[in-house]
């Protein structure tokens, strides 16, 4: 990860990190992290690109890793991050990108598409396709009560719940739980979610400790504040636009073991093809033993596809 530079540019008031490798004359390819992961949960597909001949972009979102905290992270929105991600555009004058978008940065990418959709050629995402927002389209009705991310939503609980561990344990207790097959949901009220993992479980085997270290030291520089806000608090946050249509070709990866397939239906929703009703021009690739990290865990397999998909679009 030599190659991979860092810089810092400041966009609507505030520092942001960028990691970047690859010819700046290419087609920029913007990589969106989602949580608990950073810029550095792209360092393979991020060279790959470079390699394939694009400019590979990954910021830290505002709040997270290196890039500056708000003054108040209790107020982050997904716009907020939708309008970061313009200000960079603008910044460095690309009129347009590929936005390629993981977990709760694959719903900026396509919050991005919805509102710019002039500013890029085409979007991929993994571990999460478009979905409806707002109060009345999201099921959270679906979802079991010790479900994460309800639990995560409660002011003050997670904060009780992480601060009695160091970083390093938090991001190993996520990354062990997200890499499974079920969905992480608390037994009874009482339990916690870090709780839920044992301390002796290993870290899953394509996650070296080095690759654990790196995740540590970026959220023990940012916490978590604004990470709970965005996605967890902002969730029911609409879109904002009066037509859910996104009218450009879209990339969907998925991994056949991620949890996030039993989660309010969405395993359905994907293979019925109804979430085509939403993204016409939609490929959905499978990584069958992928669980939600799929992007760490195979990345040749999701280097190829996403470079060809970037490669037939340019």
């Amino acid at each position: 990860m030599e190659k991979i530079h860092h810089s810092y540019v400041e966009i609507r008031g505030l520092k942001l990190h960028l990691a970047e490798i690859g010819n700046g004359g290419g087609p920029v390819v913007i990589f969106l992290h989602g949580f608990p992961e950073i810029w550095y949960s792209w360092r393979y597909q991020m060279v790959a690109a470079a390699n394939a001949g694009f400019r590979a972009i990954a910021p830290d979102f505002r709040g997270y890793g290196l890039s500056e905290l708000p003054a108040d992270p209790e107020n982050t929105t997904f716009k907020d991050l939708v309008d970061d991600i313009l200000g960079i555009l603008d910044f460095f004058q690309f009129h347009k990108v590929f936005l390629v978008g993981k977990d709760f940065g694959a719903r900026v990418a396509h919050h991005f598409a919805l509102l710019h959709q002039e500013r890029i050629f085409a979007v991929v995402t993994l571990g999460l396709p478009f979905l409806p927002s707002g109060p009345e389209a999201f099921p959270i009705h679906l979802l079991p009560k010790g479900f994460y991310m309800l639990r995560w939503r409660e002011p003050g609980r997670p904060e009780k719940d992480f601060g009695r561990f160091p970083v390093k344990t938090v991001v190993k207790n996520i990354y062990i739980l997200f890499s499974g097959s079920e969905l992480p949901v608390a037994n009874d009220e009482e339990q916690e979610i870090m709780d839920m993992v044992d301390p002796s479980t290993p870290l899953p085997p394509w996650f070296r400790e080095e690759d654990l270290h790196q995740y540590a030291a970026l959220y023990e520089k940012s916490g978590f504040q604004t990470a709970l806000q965005v996605p967890y608090r902002a969730w029911l946050e609409e879109y904002g636009v009066n037509h859910l249509k996104i009218n450009v070709p879209n990339l969907l990866i998925m991994g056949g073991k991620d949890y996030a397939m039993k989660f309010g239906g969405l395993g359905d929703y994907i293979t019925s093809g109804k979430v085509k009703e939403f993204v016409p021009d939609l490929q959905v690739n499978f990584i069958q033993e992928g669980t939600h990290f799929v992007q760490e865990q195979f990345p040749e397999e999701v280097n190829d596809l996403v470079i060809n998909f970037l490669k037939k679009h340019t």
